[in-house]
């Protein structure tokens, strides 16, 4: 791993791929309403974290932060649907990165907040 690499954007940008194979598998079984919601909110999580890199202020900053923090959230409602509804494929390794996803964004939402 590079020295500077920022773990949060590598694993965002990881888990909106994986979401993308997911929601085109979702697709290929005409699960199309839920793929549409599990694609926008599953991929928007690094969207923001990634717009948080250039934010205008700390206060910036912890609010993209937070909007990821709702992203995620929503990411986790789908996927327990996906999880508890018959004929879908399974997703608990989505639901296991999600949660390494949300405890980071939580921490750097905290940390931020006490400087």
């Amino acid at each position: 791993m590079m020295k500077n690499e920022n773990i949060i954007l590598k694993l965002t940008l990881e888990f909106s791929l994986l979401i993308i194979e997911y929601c085109e598998e979702l697709e290929s079984r005409r699960k199309f309403v839920i793929s549409n919601q599990l694609l926008k909110s599953g991929t928007s999580i690094g969207a923001n974290i990634r717009e948080a890199q250039n934010a205008e202020s700390l206060n910036d900053f912890i609010h993209k932060f937070k909007i990821a923090a709702k992203e995620i959230d929503e990411t986790n409602y789908w996927l327990e649907l996906c999880q508890l509804a018959q004929n879908y494929p399974d997703c608990e390794i989505l639901s296991e990165k999600l949660i390494s996803i949300s405890k980071i964004v939580n921490k750097i939402i905290s940390t931020s907040k006490t400087k």
